[in-house]
């Protein structure tokens, strides 16, 4: 039977570290939940496992994605979702869990609970159209084609209010009758990282030094190059700080900072998106046994479940 354990939690925390161990001592395989590490050449900045991690535990759904194209949470899922079908062909009998790891809500939220997605891709030409109709008139025609999304999209929300009229006039139905959700049948065990704010900025600063050290500036300048400083992938977290330092804008240590502060906010709005799951079980990743508290659970998980 096909068993699923997940990693989850706020950037910084841990996560590829701790299901790194654990895939070694399970002999499975990692199936990466991380929006930008779909995207090949941005290896630094997204903390993509290493070449050496990845020949010690088979990683699957990063670089799977060209830069200059668009993973949506639809393309993701339908990939997942097909490693997931077939994992037994990863190893042999008796077949161990699948790690899913990372920390995009989104992604781990199309499989765990397996969200029903519109599949519709951007249409650029018709939101041009669209948005230049103004937020207000827009919300106003969402109320009239779709009651029920407008019911739960905030007037002041441009992204959803623009989907799902994309999503209308593309299909010719609402997107309130195009989503749901689906849940797999299969034993899902999902565990959650975290930590003190004090510990978790320290996490980000050493980090962000060490993707310094590495060689990030480098990187972000290749990419800047090599597709343009507008490409919309070099204005999330790291790349556009590193960005503003390349184009003379601030110094070294302002970007670093500038760096630390965002993935901070950001790791706030993670650790607020998987507290509101009560299926995750949080373990504290300061703790020094927690790779045995953890293997215990998943023990207990492989052979109850």
């Amino acid at each position: 039977m096909t068993k699923l354990i997940v990693i989850c939690g706020a950037t910084a925390t841990g996560k590829s570290g701790l299901a790194l161990a654990l895939a070694m001592r399970l002999r499975t395989v990692i199936l990466s939940a991380d929006s930008r590490q779909v995207y090949r050449e941005f290896d630094i900045g997204t903390a993509k496992p290493s070449p050496a991690e990845q020949k010690l535990v088979p990683h699957y759904l990063i670089d799977i994605c060209n830069p200059t194209e668009t993973m949506t949470v639809a393309d993701y899922q339908d990939q997942a979702q097909a490693l997931i079908a077939r994992h037994g062909d990863f190893s042999h009998s008796p077949t161990p869990p699948l790690l899913l790891v990372g920390g995009t809500g989104l992604y781990i939220r199309s499989i765990v609970q397996g969200m029903k997605i519109p599949r519709v891709a951007p249409q650029q030409e018709l939101r041009s159209q669209l948005e230049a109709l103004g937020q207000m008139q827009l919300y106003a025609m969402l109320q009239q084609v779709d009651p029920v999304a407008a019911a739960k999209i905030h007037p002041n929300d441009p992204v959803r209010t623009l989907r799902a009229l994309e999503v209308f006039y593309v299909t010719g139905r609402p997107i309130s009758e195009q989503q749901g959700e689906n849940p797999p049948n299969y034993p899902i065990l999902q565990i959650g990282l975290d930590c003190d704010s004090t510990h978790l900025t320290h996490r980000i600063t050493q980090r962000t030094e060490q993707m310094i050290a590495d060689g990030l500036v480098a990187e972000v300048e290749y990419l800047c190059h090599k597709y343009g400083a507008d490409l919309p992938l070099l204005n999330t977290l790291g790349y556009q700080e590193i960005k503003q330092y390349l184009a003379g804008d601030i110094s070294l240590d302002q970007a670093k900072e500038l760096t630390v502060l965002h993935t901070r906010q950001f790791a706030k709005r993670q650790r607020t998106w998987f507290r509101a799951y009560p299926q995750i079980e949080w373990f504290d990743a300061e703790k020094p046994d927690l790779l045995e508290k953890v293997w215990q659970r998943v023990q207990y998980f492989m052979i109850n479940s």
